[in-house]
């Protein structure tokens, strides 16, 4: 399968909601002053959210690598804001994506930084986090996958880090994890790959790493074994209507055992309207409740 079918009602709607974020400015002189800028940044926000929500419903990878751009490519982007006069804080983010394809074999690297500071001047965040994600496809069913995150909380030491800190928040960082790791690895495998109908699955092990405050402390660590499993179905009923449902499952000898599924309906009323209806169920072990479940709906309506 090379080609990729999408609702192109929805396509266009998306297209037109997508600008990018270099374009957004004032949104008319004045504007910044009495807040009517503040209230539009957050109508945009909103709208990249249900953006998303349809996107990853689409399942860009559930085709295989012939689509994909070749070649190295990705992104970079700085936010600082310092401010004096009656606050004095600052603020930096960092982030970025850069992608590596080359026929069969495709990668990913994705890091952020995180950097601000309260009106006295202490830190107030300090959190460093990278992805990876990488597949190798060995014909257009078999493939092989490798996941990698990495966490880090610089603030969670065990100490006060700022003079509003009590007693019980330094308590509670002693349990926070410092540092999170993971990375996992494993074969995939299409079971059905066809225009109408997509359904993939992969499996495999992975190591996990953490670090608490307490641990950091002590200068101690955990390592142990994890396992992964995922699924992945896509089916167009029509032109109209595709209907997805998405399966993962991460366990491991020492945590607890985390299931969750996602099943997406998504259909065209219109070329202008496009609506996303959404169940999705998470199950942890060991919970007092272990099961949460959540109805969501989305809907996209251009003019």
């Amino acid at each position: 399968m090379k080609k990729v079918t999408l609702l192109t009602g929805t396509a266009a709607i998306l297209t037109a909601l997508s600008v990018p974020a270099f374009a957004q400015s004032e949104i008319s002189t004045g504007a910044d002053a009495v807040g009517v800028t503040a209230v539009d940044d957050r109508i945009t926000d909103i709208e990249d959210d249900v953006s998303d929500n349809f996107e990853r419903d689409l399942d860009a990878d559930r085709f295989g690598p012939a689509s994909r751009r070749q070649g190295l490519f990705g992104t970079m982007s700085l936010s600082y804001a310092g401010r004096t006069g009656n606050t004095e804080n600052q603020d930096l983010a960092i982030a970025g994506r850069i992608n590596y394809n080359e026929g069969q074999f495709a990668q990913s690297v994705g890091l952020s930084i995180e950097f601000g500071e309260d009106d006295n001047g202490d830190k107030d965040q300090e959190e460093v986090n990278a992805i990876y994600d990488a597949q190798y496809y060995f014909n257009d069913q078999f493939y092989a996958f490798a996941l990698g995150r990495i966490s880090s909380d610089g603030l969670v030491d065990g100490e006060a880090n700022s003079a509003s800190d009590s007693a019980a928040d330094v308590a509670d960082e002693l349990s926070d994890l410092r540092r999170d790791a993971f990375l996992g690895f494993g074969p995939g495998y299409r079971i059905i790959n066809t225009e109408q109908t997509t359904w993939r699955v992969q499996g495999g092990i992975g190591v996990r790493y953490t670090q608490t405050g307490q641990q950091y402390l002590d200068d101690d660590s955990d390592t142990e074994m994890g396992y992964i499993a995922s699924s992945r179905v896509y089916h167009r009923v029509n032109d109209n209507v595709f209907i997805t449902n998405d399966t993962d499952y991460l366990g491991s000898d020492d945590a607890d055992d985390v299931i969750s599924n996602e099943f997406g309906v998504n259909f065209k009323v219109s070329d202008q309207l496009a609506t996303r209806i959404s169940y999705t169920t998470e199950y942890q072990e060991n919970r007092e409740i272990r099961t949460d479940n959540s109805l969501g709906v989305a809907v996209v309506y251009g003019f």
